[in-house]
């Protein structure tokens, strides 16, 4: 008796011990699942401009890829004009409104990508009350404008 006795607390004394070691395995392991990670999240894939026209072919030649920060005061009007290159980005602030000279509007939000039209004319107002903050990436070439400006084309 006084056997089964010391081997049922050997056995106890075993169990327990094998729990702990697996609540201190899951632990580690928790631990390392709540490390941070690197996440990536797919804004946007298209072909087309905010407009739905497809892009064009890219250039000939050798590409120059051209980043540019924007900031816009709220109220603030662009004059119209187009870009000759393709050109992608994204809203980090504010509120984007761009219209085409078709009338056609696309409003940015905060955090939204865009596609820009391409050879076609357009301008952009911040109707907000904040300043809006683009980022934009073109695909360019050495020597091409990113815009070019329509001032004869009066804005209402």
């Amino acid at each position: 008796m006084k056997q089964m006795k010391q081997w049922m607390l050997a056995t106890l004394l075993m169990g327990s011990a094998m729990v702990g070691m697996t609540a201190c395995k899951e632990s580690k392991a928790n631990e390392k699942k709540s490390a941070p990670v690197v996440k990536s999240e797919e804004l946007i894939r298209t072909s087309q401009s905010w407009d739905g026209v497809e892009l064009p072919d890219y250039l000939q030649g050798r590409p120059e890829l051209v980043a540019v920060k924007y900031e816009f005061p709220a109220g603030q009007k662009l004059g119209w004009h187009h870009h000759p290159v393709m050109n992608y980005g994204i809203l980090v602030q504010g509120e984007l409104t761009i219209i085409g000279q078709d009338g056609k509007e696309k409003v940015v939000h905060e955090g939204e990508p865009v596609v820009e039209m391409v050879n076609t004319i357009h301008h952009g107002e911040n109707r907000g009350d904040k300043p809006v903050i683009l980022y934009m990436f073109y695909l360019s070439q050495k020597d091409l404008p990113l815009a070019v400006q329509h001032p004869e084309i009066p804005l209402k």
